[in-house]
């Protein structure tokens, strides 16, 4: 039931290092869009203390995820579960699991605006002052594209579904803000991708 991404294996070993700089040392990681599960079995193992929350949408990606965790020596990975970030309230259930950090990685560019909205409201109930939200993939800056392969990868996406496409960095931090998360550090990544780091604020 295993499934591939090809970028998982070329973009895991340049996000590891910045999830161990930035997340907390304590609490839970709570994944969304977990994907085929292959970044939930690389870094898990990395956070020791911590146990780590995977999730997604889609079924097939929940069985991949469990499919990589059963042959995972890593002991701290939980049962990956189902979660749609678009659902009212869908972080109600998870206010009292100690979370600390969560971490989205190639999610609001492939899903309607309403996802990243969602997300930033549920990051920002969930997360204990100071916790940490992290987010991985292709941005534009002030409203333009920052290579042409990013431009390209945008309307590829969009004649897909055309409530997905690559977000404007500064309209995804102006969410952000209202949802108590303030903006950390934006950090140029390979393939034209940032890691984007917020915090929770009191």
């Amino acid at each position: 039931m295993k499934q591939f991404a090809p970028a998982t294996q070329k973009n895991k070993n340049f996000i590891l290092p910045v999830l161990k700089k930035y997340l907390p040392k304590q609490g839970n990681i709570l994944e969304i869009s977990s994907g085929t599960g292959e970044h939930c079995v690389y870094f898990a193992p990395h956070f020791p203390r911590n146990l780590w929350l995977p999730s997604d949408i889609n079924p097939n990606a929940l069985e991949s995820i469990e499919a990589w965790s059963n042959d995972s020596k890593a002991k701290n990975i939980q049962p990956p579960f189902y979660l749609d970030v678009t659902t009212p309230s869908w972080f109600d259930s998870l206010k009292d699991k100690n979370i600390n950090s969560v971490i989205c990685i190639n999610m609001i560019h492939i899903a309607p605006w309403e996802a990243c909205l969602g997300l930033m409201k549920g990051a920002g109930e969930i997360l204990k002052p100071e916790g940490i939200l992290y987010l991985y993939g292709a941005y534009k800056r002030h409203n333009r594209h920052t290579t042409s392969s990013n431009e390209n990868f945008d309307q590829y996406l969009q004649a897909q579904n055309p409530t997905w496409g690559v977000r404007n960095l500064e309209t995804v931090v102006e969410v952000a803000k209202k949802h108590q998360l303030k903006l950390q550090a934006v950090l140029e990544m390979p393939s034209n991708n940032l890691s984007v780091i917020f915090a929770k604020i009191c």
